[in-house]
């Protein structure tokens, strides 16, 4: 059984399942999404090397502030364009 942490401040988060997880990347479009805090997309730069040498496709996508959720437009576009996002949270 995983726990999984939902970081929006509710004293009771809802129940979610998680979904199945790709064996591979390989072929993958996966998406890292920075969320605009410092260093950041050192991470993400990094990370993205690191998938594209092991054969994924990699999209970038960043929030305009880290203070607040993505827009909708921007999950919509990051939902359409990839099937794995990992989001960066760096200082």
């Amino acid at each position: 059984m995983r726990t999984v942490l939902d970081p929006t401040g509710e004293r009771q988060a809802p129940a979610r399942a998680l979904l199945p997880r790709p064996t591979s990347l390989q072929g993958r479009t996966v998406g890292l999404l920075d969320i605009s805090k410092a260093r950041g997309d050192v991470v993400l730069d990094r990370l993205a090397e690191l998938l594209r040498a092991d054969g994924a496709m990699v999209r970038r996508y960043r929030k305009p502030t880290f203070a607040r959720v993505a827009p909708v437009d921007l999950r919509h576009e990051i939902t359409e364009q990839c099937e794995v996002v990992i989001e960066a949270l760096a200082d």
